[in-house]
């Protein structure tokens, strides 16, 4: 068998590599920068936006009477997102495109980079019904409850759930089962790989026999799930999976070892020179710290079998993941680490759930869910400073130059794990 090579054999090549990156990247950033000076360019500013959220909120005037609002969440036509308020008696526009004015001339350029907030005027809403809600009103046919309905659409269409539900998934260790992220984006291309295996070959072995699955699928896949990443508006750990996915697989078709840390750092690379928004997204920095912790175990643990990785990564990632989770979340309850059994059943149940809907048996698991939504959850507030993260991280790194500090990453972070647990009884 012929070994797989590097994808930097030299200092000099990384040298090359990171110069043309980072000519891009400041190409990239100067755009940027010329968006937001014609975006404050005035006092107002004409912009085109979908809605991404809108809730009711209420709070108290200076004179101690409550006053109720709505608050939209906005992202652009040229990518900047940002929040907003409007009357209380507005419908729902969720998803729907409108045309606002708004006074945004006050905002830092790192504010326009990561979000802002902006008084504004709604000038035109796009009646024309988006595919978005047409999809999610197909999903709310298949259930009598408006929580389950709201748990799959979450899961199919990225709808923000209620605070009530979030709050819920959140005690239970489960949020990232909900929010589509790189993990469903891998389950979906794992399933499409495999149903399209067999008709392909049927017809590959009568009519196209020179031609490689492995590239033909690659498009195929690649293409539908671009198409679905922009159907849900590009979120940062769905865009960091899919460029991951594309980068990896130019990589394999080449020959280069794809779980090695240089085909995470180049993914990393060519996300944020052509991305730099992701600079300032958690999300996407919590993405990239999973990915990393699954490549250091498939680095220095690659000897184990096949089920044996399969049964320890998840149990692997939750106790490396858990300092992020405490520090920058500050919750836990007893069941989070139930959250290791629910990650790999969710393997199996989110492909499923997929299928029932689209034959209409979408309520199969209502009861299910409503047991499980129903459970008597409990969370406390941990409250680390983001010295314990520090450490979190310094000891990730090293773990990557010498085994001894994998024992020592682990100790720190079962520690933490124990703590939480007896904090919590």
């Amino acid at each position: 068998m012929i070994e797989r090579v590097s994808l930097f054999n030299s200092k000099k090549e990384i040298l090359y590599f990171l110069t043309l990156t980072f000519s891009i990247l400041i190409f990239s950033l100067l755009y940027e920068f010329y968006n937001y000076k014609q975006l404050t360019k005035f006092d107002s500013a004409l912009i085109n936006a979908t809605v991404l959220k809108q809730y009711a909120k209420t709070k108290l005037t200076k004179k101690g009477n409550p006053r109720t609002y709505q608050v939209l969440k906005l992202k652009s036509d040229e990518g900047f997102v940002f929040y907003t308020t409007a009357s209380k008696k507005l419908r729902d526009i969720k998803y729907q495109h409108i045309q606002i004015e708004a006074w945004a001339g006050e905002i830092s350029f790192y504010e326009y980079m990561s979000t802002f907030f902006a008084f504004s005027k709604i000038l035109k809403v796009d009646e024309k019904e988006s595919l978005k809600n047409r999809f999610n009103m197909f999903i709310d046919s298949q259930h009598k409850d408006k929580s389950n309905s709201s748990i799959y659409q979450a899961l199919f269409s990225a709808k923000p759930l209620s605070r009530e539900l979030q709050g819920i998934f959140s005690n239970l260790g489960v949020s990232h089962l909900i929010a589509i992220s790189g993990f469903h984006l891998g389950v979906l291309s794992g399933v499409l790989f495999f149903l399209l295996k067999y008709p392909y070959k049927f017809f590959q072995n009568r009519y196209f026999p020179y031609r490689s699955y492995k590239v033909d699928s690659f498009v195929l896949i690649s293409g539908i799930l671009l198409l679905y990443l922009l159907f849900l508006d590009s979120p940062p750990s769905l865009l960091r999976a899919f460029v991951m996915l594309v980068v990896g697989f130019i990589l394999y078709d080449r020959g280069v070892k794809i779980v090695s840390m240089q085909t995470l750092f180049v993914s990393l690379v060519m996300i944020l020179i052509f991305f730099p928004r992701l600079f300032l997204s958690v999300g996407f920095w919590l993405s990239i710290s999973g990915v990393y912790y699954i490549f250091l175990f498939l680095i220095h643990y690659k000897h184990l079998s096949k089920l044996w990785q399969f049964t320890l990564i998840p149990i692997w990632v939750y106790l490396l993941m858990l300092p992020y989770s405490l520090v920058i979340f500050s919750n836990f309850s007893v069941y989070h680490p139930l959250s290791i059994i629910w990650t790999s059943l969710f393997t199996l149940f989110y492909p499923l759930s997929i299928l029932l809907h689209l034959i209409g048996f979408g309520d199969v698991f209502d009861g299910i869910l409503m047991a499980f939504i129903e459970i008597d959850t409990a969370a406390v507030k941990i409250d680390l400073s983001y010295g314990w993260l520090i450490l979190e991280v310094l000891f990730s790194l090293l773990s990557l130059y010498k085994k001894e500090f994998i024992y020592l990453l682990l100790f720190y972070s079962f520690s933490l794990f124990i703590y939480a647990i007896n904090y919590v009884t």
